[in-house]
């Protein structure tokens, strides 16, 4: 139990959805009466889960249901899920925003939370003023918060308007001045909710390694939420995955981003459009240890496997994996009429395999889209065929990157068509 930072017991929450105070009265008399009788209260058994897509059945409904979980001393724990899943509720009650209809939180240490933009900033007070109040809040003494002052204020890169009321600041200069109170007033317990989405790209990176900091040099443990998987992929040792306000999955980082793209896609739709003469059977991802992955990181080596299935003889036949990224907008295409490859494809079962030695995307999610085509006329397209997530390289060396011009792509990667070079050659054009 000594290395145990934070564990969440049977915690659960409840809402009541429509206008708060209709009929409240006849509710809260029934639960009175139910508790005057040593009874349950009636409307915690007919509350249905949150579901944020669905129509609702009940008045209640349950933000949060049945939460067990332990967190270690020193460790980043993500907390990943779609919108509506409970991530935001569950840090609020951890940070006694809100409490809990049933369970405890026990937490060993003193927290600090940032869980939205200007939380606990006075708008009328100045970001001094709000530095030294945010720090009496968490309990600090005047000193302390007068040694790190300089610290907090370098951090944020807000000298220049420290003496001007936070309200005329914008919201990328308020989340920068509250993560750096947060992150630098040495919390035991450090809370973040998605707000590193609203800094610039500067900003993010200090903060993360503000994270690494606080967890592997100090000892302190940090609850992370986001959305950007590339981040958590970076930041977390586990992961939490919440789905429709409860606990999914529990996993190491990888396992548990691997888990929540599987679900999300089970509700997501592919597009398939084309003739299907040529159709598609199996897509999968391998690493340079031939190991199947679904996340990778900048500038590493990746083998891309498309399995097909022809039901003729197709001539001139280009294949194309193409990578678009989360507006739906096109990045890159590994596409073989780059580097003028056709095929000549006879009917049965073939095989694409793209080796790419060093891949040159950023850091982020991207949507698979998988193209066939003949003279002009496509076989098969399928768009939101898989999504994959490349994470931040450990590679800090320079690299020589090749022009993404067309034509000129395909010449530092090997493609090869049923398993065999010969057959390139030979069917080339």
């Amino acid at each position: 139990m000594s290395n145990i930072a934070i564990k969440f017991e049977n915690i659960s929450k409840q809402y009541r959805l429509g206008k708060i105070g209709t009929g409240t009265i006849s509710h809260d008399l029934n639960r009175w009466w139910a508790s005057l009788r040593g009874k349950e209260d009636p409307f915690l058994k007919v509350t249905e889960m949150n579901d944020r897509a669905a129509k609702a059945g009940s008045r209640y409904v349950w933000a949060l249901k049945d939460i067990n979980l332990e967190v270690k001393q020193g460790e980043i724990l993500g907390i990943i899920g779609k919108n509506g899943a409970g991530k935001s509720t569950l840090l609020k009650i951890l940070s006694r925003v809100t409490t809990p209809t049933t369970g405890q939180i026990i937490a060993w240490g003193r927290i600090a939370s940032l869980l939205e933009v200007g939380t606990g900033f006075h708008p009328e007070m100045t970001g001094r003023e709000n530095i030294f109040m945010n720090g009496s809040i968490m309990g600090m003494s005047k000193n302390e918060i007068k040694r790190k002052f300089d610290e907090i204020v370098d951090f944020a890169g807000v000298e220049k308007y420290i003496d001007t009321p936070v309200k005329r600041y914008s919201s990328g200069m308020t989340v920068r001045l509250g993560f750096a109170i947060a992150a630098h007033l040495e919390p035991k317990i450090l809370v973040v909710d998605e707000v590193l989405a609203v800094g610039d790209a500067e900003f993010q990176k200090k903060a993360v390694g503000k994270m690494q900091e606080v967890s592997h040099d100090k000892g302190r443990t940090v609850l992370f939420v986001s959305h950007n998987m590339a981040a958590v992929k970076q930041l977390c040792s586990k992961v939490v995955v919440l789905d429709s306000g409860s606990l999914a999955y529990y996993a190491p980082t990888e396992n548990s981003i691997n888990y929540y793209q599987e679900i999300s896609f089970e509700k997501s739709k592919k597009y398939v459009t084309g003739n299907r003469k040529i159709k598609v059977k199996e897509f999968s991802i391998e690493n340079f240890k031939k190991e199947l992955v679904k996340t990778f990181c900048t500038f590493d080596e990746v083998i891309f496997k498309v399995v097909y299935e022809a039901f003729e003889n197709v001539n001139n036949v280009t294949f194309a994996v193409c990578f678009n990224n989360e507006l739906n907008q096109r990045i890159t295409s590994l596409w073989s009429l780059y580097s003028n490859r056709k095929y000549d494809i006879k009917k049965g079962k073939l095989e694409l395999v793209i080796h790419v030695p060093m891949i040159h995307l950023i850091p982020g999610t991207y949507e698979i889209v998988l193209y066939v085509e003949s003279n002009g006329i496509v076989m098969e397209r399928i768009d939101n065929y898989s999504k994959i997530i490349v994470g931040y390289s450990n590679k800090y060396e320079f690299v020589k990157i090749p022009s993404l011009g067309q034509g000129q792509f395909l010449e530092y990667f090997n493609v090869t068509i049923n398993n065999s070079e010969k057959d390139i050659k030979e069917n080339s054009n």
